[in-house]
């Protein structure tokens, strides 16, 4: 029986400090691996629309850019720092031609959204986010939260420092 005992401590402590080093792992390599409880938040596609982009290089994708009511009101306004609650989202695809379009035009020149690749928010919150500017940020793909080092996607973010660490400017 004492076997059994010291058998079964044993394997509650290591699943115990598993358990702890996969949290703290999945910790650093995500600070916010579980932003909006890792679920796509509901009624995204429904926000306004901010921008779009076009992306070249290895990604070529084509962006829409979209905003809560609080971030598209900052934008109305000219308000920076944006207030916490905005959320801005970047929905991208990838760019390719339109052999449909390109037939009726005779010549490759039509190009259109195809495969979806991702989709990343940035939730401002100061409070929770204050070692990066305020900014949450997050990765979904397939619809799955996507783990990111949020440092890194932040370190690209500061050469725009005096636009909120925010890209896209509003293009009503």
């Amino acid at each position: 029986m004492k076997a059994f005992s010291n058998l079964l401590m044993a394997s509650i402590v290591a699943v115990s400090v598993g358990a702890a080093i996969a949290f703290s792992a999945d910790d650093a390599a995500s600070e916010d691996s579980l932003l909006f409880g890792g679920k796509l938040p509901a009624g995204y596609r429904d926000w306004k629309l901010i921008s779009v982009a076009h992306e070249e290089g290895n990604l070529n994708d084509l962006r829409a850019i979209l905003g809560n009511d609080i971030a598209i009101q900052a934008y109305r306004q000219g308000r920076l720092p944006f207030p916490d609650g905005a959320i801005i989202a970047r929905l991208a695809w990838s760019y390719v031609p339109s052999e449909e379009n390109n037939k009726v035009f005779g010549r490759v020149q039509s190009f259109v959204a195809g495969p979806p690749t991702n989709v990343q928010f940035m939730v401002k919150d100061g409070k929770n986010y204050a070692s990066t500017g305020g900014w949450g940020i997050a990765q979904f793909n397939d619809g799955k939260p996507f783990s990111i080092v949020v440092s890194d996607c932040f370190s690209c973010h500061v050469p725009v420092k005096d636009r909120d660490f925010v890209y896209t400017r509003y293009a009503p």
